[in-house]
């Protein structure tokens, strides 16, 4: 069995990835230049691998663990937060920068627009990791935002060599489009070479290939990662391995009036592959339980599960 296809291994899921405050604005008419525009407004804890924790934590047995760097004004609320989630917290308290903090537009249709400032997230560095994190872990997932900067990156390779060198599997999510755009694709798929899973979404994939289309861009990048799941939010996920596509999975609909917020739903499906696999699930049923929380996750405010 290839590393990509292992499944159901003892052991806890570690997220390395980043933890922030989201401010999320929901507006229902457009945005009004230079003048207000009224809105509903809630300040949650959010951040991609913080969510994609949370998300696996619900959705599945295993101990999950993230590592992430804060800054020292809003620690103790993230780390309550992740605790009433079901995640093990192993926060790293900046004490010169602010937690990372994301503004999130959302418009009528549930489709948002983030301002982001990476703070504390961004200075997660290689002394903030040790090889000793992997011990009693069955899997590490990266979130792609750390790759965007060069401490944080360096904290990241790290972190998939020494996962890699103890023959844990590594996933990444490769988080914006935006953000790879401005690393390059192949500065970034030359760090994420070593990863077992890739989990872009369909405007990542074809940007880091230059395909035409998600299937093309699933065949291409399955060339250079075991396992990759393209996203393609209402539309459900493709699954690719050896350059083929290997599933198609479809999404449960939700009627337009049930969407509200369209924050974290890739997260929600990140987390929820993930427990799925650990929990034993072949890539096409992880996937499609994967749909499930993404289908779940635009009908919450913000990018998490209620917490029980």
């Amino acid at each position: 069995m290839t590393e990509a296809g292992e499944a159901g291994r003892a052991g806890a899921l570690l997220v390395v990835g980043d933890v922030v405050t989201d401010v999320v604005a929901r507006h229902r008419t457009p945005l009004a230049p230079a003048t207000d525009t009224a809105a509903a407004i809630r300040t949650l804890p959010g951040g991609a691998g913080a969510n994609a924790a949370c998300w696996a934590a619900r959705s599945g047995d295993r101990e999950v663990r993230l590592l992430g760097r804060v800054g020292t004004e809003s620690a103790g609320w993230h780390e309550r937060a992740l605790v009433a989630a079901g995640v093990r917290p192993l926060l790293v308290r900046d004490p010169d920068a602010p937690t990372g903090t994301v503004i999130a537009l959302v418009d009528g249709t549930a489709e948002r627009t983030f301002l982001t400032d990476g703070g504390a997230v961004l200075r997660l560095c290689p002394a903030d990791w040790s090889a000793g994190l992997l011990d009693g872990v069955a899997a590490l997932h990266l979130s792609g935002y750390l790759f965007f900067a060069p401490t944080s990156r360096a904290a990241a390779l790290l972190a998939l060599r020494d996962a890699r060198a103890a023959g844990t599997p590594v996933s990444v999510d490769p988080a914006s489009a935006g953000f790879l755009a401005r690393l390059g694709p192949e500065r970034f798929l030359a760090a994420v070479a070593d990863a077992s899973v890739l989990l872009p979404n369909a405007d990542e994939a074809r940007l880091l290939t230059g395909a035409p289309d998600a299937e093309a861009a699933a065949r291409e990048l399955s060339r250079r990662v075991p396992l990759v799941v393209v996203t393609l939010g209402a539309a459900g996920a493709l699954v690719a391995e050896a350059g083929a596509v290997t599933a198609r999975v479809t999404a449960p609909a939700v009627p337009p009036e049930r969407r509200v917020d369209s924050t974290g739903a890739g997260d929600a499906f990140t987390g929820a592959f993930l427990a799925a696999r650990l929990a034993g699930a072949d890539p096409a049923e992880a996937a499609r339980t994967g749909c499930a929380a993404g289908a779940e996750a635009v009908t919450l405010v913000g990018g998490r599960p209620p917490s029980v």
